[in-house]
């Protein structure tokens, strides 16, 4: 019996054993599967592939359930904020658009590049069929942001043109979020406009690139108006300012407590913290972003006076902007109830560390006399003019001054404008200057066009001047309907022989000691008789008759230099210009690759370029066998992986 019942146990277990080996992976339970199938090697491709296996594999790959939704986290982790925890929705569905939306973008970025290489891209008037097709997918634009971002946060010396040209769709997307956003505001009620978050709109329009957000900001004031309730606190600890929590609405009603409140502020902001006015660099437009003040504690009159109201108005004092000429301002009525007098009033300088003045001792502030209307309290609107205008200033006077032109300069006053004008729409004057603008550049020639009409309706005095503009935008426009091809330059040509150096070459300037990229030359200098004069071109031993060179300079200006004036620079490194992307693809250890559009116009000069790179820096350099290998011996590169990335196959 006991042989049996061995007998028995053995085919017991072989029984059991022949029960495990006829168990699949397929017949593990659901969550299991998912918890496998959610392991990071896996990608998109081999879901996919796993989902078409059989029947028990697609229904747990479905697009609502975990598989497809920890694909999706893991591919895009930048869109997770924009859905709620534990959100249920189809993952297929949205990773299926998001891919769609990610290829489409990369084909727009790299559609720009190749058709306005020859001209100052403008992003709102060259997307329209091509975002056309993406608004057409019904995708969020998150979606177009996340893929714009993805292509900037990609390796920093390489895909330098994709990522020019994609940072300016990004900076036009965001801006046109935020003028929609301007709008909206300037549609509500004047008394319900606060004039932190219109300065704040037009902080992000000047820096739609920027992290700057109302929370942010918000966040910051509240740590700045605890400092002086701490301070007000030991000063008098029944103050009702004390008790007052973050969003409350309520006015301190006595005089005495009031003028409390104004010296613990004054006395944190100025001398704890050491906020002051920025005389030394007064027309640094850094000076009228909210964000940039609360960072550098510094500031104009303006852009402190809207930190200081506002710090102010938390703690129960009800202060108004001045539109002063020359200095603004914000007044203090010292009468229980609303006074139309002038004298009424205490008008603080927030530029001045908050001093507080007369009427009287305001025009000593500016040296001359005013009429009463200028001590009036202006609206939010009225503040945002005068802080746009004094930017657009900037920009005019950034463009002036400079011989050569700065991008800054010009995306300042062209920002500047689009606000101005979105405040104020039938301004002529400014019409008229964007109009002008436009032209000047090249750009939008039919944008022109409308603003020339809309002038032309609100002010038909001005005929003239829209008259001789309608006609040169409409040879412009007939210009590019039959584009010229680009003169090619070759090095072999027997007029370029003087040429030494080549294009993408580290160089620095050996009188003005700047460093500098080339992205062209000439054989002689093509500047005017009266460039060649004021430059003092004359002056140099071999005056205007030798090769000239486009150079892109560190401080981010476009200059045209003298060959006997430059030199290869001894430890050559990145340029931090703006408008790099548009003329290289990435920067090579000692020197910039042109991209493809550059290549053609300078067909010869890469080869040049690394043998000059070869004889100046790497003298043991790897045979050129090894050297025309794209991906070299590390396997290929970061902007191939991404490319490979966004080709794979897209989910069905």
């Amino acid at each position: 019996m006991a042989t049996s019942g061995a007998g028995d146990g053995c085919s017991s277990l072989n029984g059991f054993v022949s029960e495990i080996e006829q168990k699949q992976f397929t017949d593990l339970p659901a969550e299991l599967l998912e918890y496998i199938l959610c392991f990071p090697v896996l990608k998109h491709v081999d879901i996919c592939n796993v989902s078409c296996s059989c029947k028990r594999l697609h229904d747990v790959c479905h697009g609502r359930g975990k598989v497809w939704g920890h694909q999706y986290k893991l591919r895009w982790p930048r869109l997770q904020k924009h859905y709620r925890q534990n959100e249920c929705c189809d993952w297929l569905k949205e990773y299926r658009t998001r891919h769609t939306v990610g290829l489409q973008i990369r084909r727009t970025v790299v559609s720009i590049s190749q058709r306005f290489f020859t001209e100052v891209p403008c992003v709102g008037q060259v997307l329209g069929d091509s975002f056309a097709e993406i608004e057409s997918l019904g995708a969020p634009e998150h979606f177009c942001e996340d893929e714009l971002l993805s292509i900037l946060n990609s390796d920093r010396r390489k895909s330098l043109t994709l990522k020019y040209y994609a940072k300016k769709i990004l900076y036009f997307l965001r801006q046109k979020n935020i003028l929609r956003s301007l709008k909206m505001f300037l549609e509500q009620p004047a008394e319900q406009q606060s004039a932190l978050e219109g300065a704040l709109l037009v902080d992000q329009y000047c820096n739609p690139l920027a992290d700057v957000s109302l929370d942010g900001i918000s966040s910051q004031l509240e740590e700045i108006t605890d400092k002086i309730k701490k301070m007000l606190r030991i000063k008098n600890p029944s103050h009702p300012s004390l008790r007052v929590t973050q969003g409350d609405c309520f006015a301190v009603d006595d005089f005495d407590l009031q003028r409390q409140v104004v010296v613990t502020l004054n006395a944190v902001l100025y001398e704890q913290l050491q906020y002051k006015g920025n005389e030394c660099d007064y027309y640094n437009p850094l000076n009228s972003y909210i964000h940039q003040v609360l960072l550098r504690r510094t500031g104009i009159p303006i852009s402190l006076s809207v930190l200081y109201m506002t710090l102010a108005r938390k703690l129960g004092v009800q202060l108004e902007p001045v539109n002063f000429p020359n200095h603004f301002l914000l007044r203090w009525c010292q009468q229980q109830r609303g006074s139309g007098d002038i004298y009424d009033f205490v008008y603080i300088d927030a530029f001045g560390k908050g001093k507080q003045l007369t009427a009287k001792e305001c025009e000593y502030l500016i040296g001359h006399q005013v009429t009463a209307d200028y001590y009036n309290a202006i609206s939010t609107t009225e503040v945002l003019l005068r802080m746009v205008g004094n930017l657009l200033n900037i920009g005019k006077r950034g463009i002036s001054s400079l011989r050569e032109g700065n991008e800054k300069s010009y995306q300042l006053l062209r920002d500047s404008l689009d606000l101005y004008l979105t405040i104020n729409p039938d301004n002529v004057q400014y019409l008229l200057l964007q109009a002008r603008l436009y032209f000047h550049l090249g750009i939008w020639p039919e944008k022109v066009l409308d603003i020339l009409q809309h002038i032309q309706a609100l002010d038909p005095s001005q005929h003239g001047a829209v008259g001789y503009l309608v006609q040169h935008t409409l040879e412009h426009i007939q210009h590019k309907k039959h584009p010229v091809d680009p003169e090619v330059k070759r090095r072999s040509a027997p007029e370029h022989l003087e040429l030494q150096y080549s294009v993408g070459l580290i160089m620095k300037h050996k009188r003005s000691g700047y460093n500098c990229a080339i992205y062209g030359w000439d054989p002689k200098c093509t500047m005017s008789q009266e460039w060649i004069t004021t430059m003092r071109v004359h002056q140099l031993s071999s005056g205007a008759n030798q090769p000239f060179y486009n150079v892109l300079v560190q401080d981010g200006t476009c200059r045209y230099a003298a060959q006997e004036n430059l030199e290869p620079h001894s430890a050559p490194l990145e340029i931090a210009h703006p408008e790099v992307g548009r003329y290289f693809s990435e920067f090579h250890d000692s020197h910039y690759v042109a991209n493809e559009e550059l290549q053609t116009r300078y067909p010869e000069d890469m080869a040049e370029t690394l043998g000059t790179v070869r004889d100046l820096y790497h003298r043991l350099m790897p045979s050129p066998v090894q050297q025309e290998s794209p991906n070299g011996p590390e396997g290929p590169s970061q902007e191939n992986q991404d490319s490979q990335e966004n080709q794979d196959t897209m989910p069905t």
